[in-house]
């Protein structure tokens, strides 16, 4: 791992040593790095206190800025403290970085020491700072108001990650003579993709050939007095002289104001869509045939939250890790901590062959950072404790940020949230458009709701409701549980979860006392719940080749009774991927603009605005499988992020992944 990422002079300034600069300079009264964050970036985007007038943000719904170059984050700290003691801030902000070489967790804390109002927000941020390796992660603060989105990597490669409309822009970073790439015309064109129109940039940089170059790119500029010790500094405003290009017609109008929205299915999917979308102001309602939320899949009694991990990092890979972030923050906000789920960190063991872990975690100079410690190999005292020898541990690694939920209660809080209405008992037959949106309806023709948006997230029940050619499959799947045994014997397993080819939660609390769990098995093209004795056979065999001394302690709860089965049907797609957002049943065609070959200007202005206010597509959120446990929460904030055009929060080449309209004609 490199260590020279940061060096600490002996006065406290912190300088790099990969690019011979200073990260900020100290200033005469110790405060030059919050001041230049302050007077540089806040006040020359509008966002710091300037007389008697309100913030750029004020009052506003949702705020995004982008920075450039996050370094020791002290200017999304000043943001945040801002952001904080401003009483007409905006309900959600987002704040997108770019980050080549992001330092450790003691670099952050030690950058903000010199100023005691940021003590508390460098704390929280140093306790999420982990696993940042190449690609995009999302952090969370203050019940998920606050949401940074920082893109490791180039900053070409890292810019070309991140998405969404931001409203004011920090150009920070190395200067460029000893950056040049961060400064160049190439970065700039990717920051004004990023960039909202009527948007203020900010920087301490002046150079002529910056200052050209973002005119170029549409912005314009002028110097203003700078921060001593620099003279200058430079403001600019997003104002491009030319029209933005035509959108896809596949792609939807971003929507401005929240309405009323009715989700089908009250299953992990649904009830994450729900509360993202309560979240930004969405009046929802959530319909589902069962009497009780998570009557489906979603009603595993408990599972485990970890990533996937391959040598190649591929795209399931990446989903998992930002998913299984996401649930976990989700319920750390939402559950009770040992009781509804817990943090436990998670055993990956590997029974039938190597263990599959990324380049990086296998012993090479690829790691970028300290940081990247999510996973890590297993140590002997963690074996022992789940009853593995020695080699047993060099086919395994330790997943430091996993754990346990139990499905139900996160549905049910999540569904709890203000803004959002549950209905049970209610079967929904179709769902048909309208002038202005849609309209769902029973069995019986009555009609159940009407709203300007729909989402369907009813699992394999999806199939039937969204119409068209989606490819969604059954996959069933059923565990074991049963009763915690006494003495030796509840020893024997593990006091965190183990996964693998299989899993085991032991030491669940219950209300009946301590309980374990085991499973899962997988039956393609079932969609029948039923459980079956050859299942609960095999989960009894794959407990046996997981973990020998746990089944062995569990092997008389076969016999007797006691290990009780569970089932249900999940839905997956072919590429083993979500199916989410805007969905067309009848194919693109419909959505297409229809032009006559030579139209009047007033003409062609009447069919832009009618196209402008279309309803909004039908959405999706559903082929989750086997992972929905660690999706669902990601996938819906990945829906809400697009409907609103916020910056999403995974990269967008994998977003695009997981477009349910990648199956549309």
């Amino acid at each position: 791992m490199p260590d020279d990422i940061v060096h600490w002079r002996a006065d406290g300034t912190p300088t790099s040593a990969r690019f011979g600069d200073v990260y900020r300079n100290a200033g005469s009264d110790g405060q030059g790095g919050l001041a230049q964050a302050r007077q540089v970036f806040l006040r020359g985007c509008g966002l710091w206190p300037d007389g008697d007038a309100p913030a750029a943000w004020a009052d506003a719904a949702r705020w995004a800025v982008l920075e450039t170059g996050f370094g020791l984050g002290l200017n999304f700290l000043a943001t945040w403290r801002a952001w904080r003691a401003d009483p007409r801030r905006p309900a959600r902000l987002f704040y997108s970085a770019v980050e080549a070489w992001p330092p450790a967790a003691e670099d952050l804390l030690r950058s903000a020491a010199p100023y005691p109002e940021l003590h508390a927000l460098a704390e929280q941020l140093a306790a999420q700072w982990h696993g940042l390796g190449p690609g995009v992660h999302r952090l969370r603060f203050d019940a998920e108001q606050v949401q940074l989105t920082l893109s490791i990597g180039d900053v070409q490669a890292a810019l070309a990650e991140l998405s969404g409309a931001h409203d004011s822009v920090f150009l920070d970073g190395f200067s460029p003579a000893r950056n040049p790439e961060m400064w160049s015309l190439h970065t700039l064109k990717a920051v004004a993709r990023l960039t909202r129109r009527g948007a203020m940039a900010a920087s301490w940089c002046t150079a002529a050939e910056v200052r050209r170059d973002l005119n170029t790119c549409g912005f314009e500029v002028e110097r203003v007095p700078g921060l001593p010790p620099k003279r200058h500094a430079l403001r600019a405003r997003y104002a491009p002289r030319w029209a933005a290009a035509r959108p896809r017609a596949d792609t939807p109008v971003p929507v401005h104001a929240p309405g009323r929205c009715a989700i089908v299915g009250a299953g992990l999917a649904g009830a994450s869509v729900a509360w993202s979308l309560a979240q930004r102001g969405w009046q929802v309602t959530v319909l589902d045939r069962a009497p009780q939320p998570a009557a489906g899949a979603s009603g595993l009694p408990a599972g485990v939250i970890a990533p996937h991990v391959s040598p190649d990092d591929r795209t399931v890979s990446r989903l998992s890790r930002a998913g299984a972030r996401a649930t976990l923050a989700r319920a750390a906000l939402l559950l009770r901590e040992g009781l509804d789920c817990a943090a436990s960190g998670v055993l990956e063991r590997h029974a039938a062959g190597e263990r599959r872990l990324p380049a990086e975690l296998a012993g090479s100079d690829a790691t970028r950072s300290a940081s990247l410690d999510a996973e890590q190999p297993l140590t002997r005292a963690q074996a022992g404790r789940a009853g593995l020898a020695l080699d047993d541990a060099q086919r395994a690694l330790w997943h430091t940020r996993a754990g346990w939920v139990c499905p139900p209660a996160l549905v049910r809080a999540m569904l709890q949230a203000p803004g959002i209405t549950w209905r049970g008992g209610v079967a929904v037959a179709r769902v048909e458009p309208t002038a202005s949106g849609w309209q769902v309806h029973d069995t019986a023709g009555a009609r159940l709701a009407e709203a300007e948006l729909v989402v369907i997230a009813a699992g394999f029940d999806s199939l039937a409701l969204a119409g068209g050619p989606l490819p969604l499959h059954a996959l069933r799947g059923q565990v074991a549980f049963g009763p915690m045994p006494a003495g030796a014997a509840g020893a024997a397993l593990p006091p965190f979860p183990v996964n693998g080819h299989g899993s085991l939660i032991a030491h669940l609390p219950g209300a009946d006392g301590p309980w374990w769990i085991t499973g899962s098995t997988f039956e393609r093209a079932n969609a029948r719940p039923d459980c079956t004795p050859a299942d609960h056979a095999s989960n009894r065999q794959r407990l046996a080749e997981l973990l020998p001394a746990a089944a062995a302690a569990l092997d008389a709860q076969w016999l007797d009774g006691r290990a009780q089965p569970w089932a249900a049907v999940r839905a997956t797609l072919p590429d083993r991927l979500p199916a989410v957002g805007a969905w067309w049943p009848g194919g693109h065609h419909d959505v297409k603009e229809k032009k006559a070959p030579a139209l009047s200007q007033s003409a062609q202005e009447a069919i832009d605005s009618g196209a402008n206010n279309s309803r909004l597509p039908l959405q999706l959120c559903t082929g989750l499988g086997a992972r929905g446990l660690t999706l669902a929460v990601l996938c819906g904030e990945l829906l809400a992020a697009t409907l609103h055009d916020e910056p999403l929060p995974v990269a967008r080449s994998l977003a695009q992944r997981l477009r349910a309209g990648r199956f549309a004609p």
